[in-house]
């Protein structure tokens, strides 16, 4: 495994981040929590991940209402410290947590509150790496990078970041931080991938600029780059067009399939699967510091391993991320 340096940070993450979205639940949708893996599958993703050399793992206080925490901890304590020294917690806040009107967001309130109930369920005294989970627009932004400043200095969180923000967005947090002298965001986390390429401008230019980590998540565009979607047949049981195919409508099209075809048939001519090409792509991109990756089986882990061992020549790897230009999203 590869460990590259997060942002301009000293810290040194996986080239992969174990994604724990789908333990207990399927990400942060009510209507799936109790869902998803169950506490014995994911102890056996963890351990598979572990094995690996993944040293990153990615969760968040509203995956399936708290779960993933609870069952990450429970992991851990099953372990000796010398596991959770080598491994970076990272956990986020946003998503709502319950009915009320202050039980999401971003405001002093919730965030000191969040962050306290996160430690618990995980078991641990601080967390590694801790995320804005999206923007909230009715908390002045000065308010949340405040409150994020005091978790750092009070060594309750070690290095923050953002996900889901914008270029200006995240550009008007830096000055914001730096003209308060406050702790600033260290890296951003967006949806990123060959289908989804809508950072590879702005965000990924802001990154470069202002020396960011980029953590993407969906590497594989929910299972679309695994080429377990044809265009004219019907979801596979189970799959995630099953259960929110709204996010992935827009590329249900002829030009979309067509790209998949072609990343296929070349992953094909190198040996791997369409899956691992697609994460062997990321893995060779400059601006990628660690994709977020969700294995739901241990079997799921054989492209990350593919994608690991992959030598992409320069030339391939661009006419590889040409397949998909001009598809909805890139």
């Amino acid at each position: 495994m590869e460990y590259r340096q997060l942002g301009s940070t000293g810290l040194r993450v996986s080239a992969f981040g174990m994604g724990c979205g789908n333990f207990g639940g399927i990400g942060s949708a009510p209507e799936f929590f109790g869902q998803g893996e169950s506490e014995a599958e994911a102890f056996q993703l963890l351990d598979r991940a572990v094995e690996l050399g993944i040293n990153y793992l990615d969760t968040a206080d509203a995956y399936g209402g708290g779960r993933s925490e609870t069952t990450i901890g429970k992991w851990l304590s099953t372990k000796g410290t010398d596991v959770r020294d080598r491994l970076l917690i990272s956990s986020k806040v946003a998503n709502p947590v319950g009915e009320g009107p202050n039980q999401r967001g971003l405001s002093r309130r919730h965030v000191l509150r969040q962050v306290e109930a996160s430690l618990s369920r995980l078991g641990v005294d601080h967390l590694d790496m801790y995320l804005v989970h999206e923007p909230d627009p009715t908390t002045p932004l000065e308010e949340t990078l405040d409150v994020f400043d005091h978790l750092v200095r009070s060594g309750t969180v070690r290095y923050i970041g953002a996900s889901n923000f914008s270029a200006w967005l995240m550009t008007r947090a830096l000055w914001i931080s730096d003209v308060g002298s406050l702790h600033r965001f260290d890296w951003i986390q967006n949806s990123f991938n060959l289908i989804d390429q809508a950072d590879q401008a702005e965000v990924l230019e802001l990154c470069r600029d202002q020396g960011l980590g980029f953590t993407p998540f969906s590497p594989l565009c929910g299972g679309w780059l695994t080429g377990k979607y044809r265009f004219e047949e019907s979801y596979p049981d189970g799959s995630r067009m099953t259960l929110r195919p709204e996010p992935y409508l827009r590329y249900w099209n002829a030009d979309t399939f067509a790209a998949i075809d072609r990343l296929a048939e070349t992953a094909s001519d190198l040996g791997v699967s369409t899956a691992g090409l697609a994460l062997g792509w990321l893995h060779h991109h400059p601006d990628v510091t660690s994709s977020i990756v969700g294995p739901r089986r241990p079997d799921h882990f054989q492209p990350i391993e593919e994608a690991i061992g992959l030598s992409l020549s320069a030339e391939q790897w661009g006419e590889i991320g040409g397949f998909f230009t001009g598809a909805a999203g890139s």
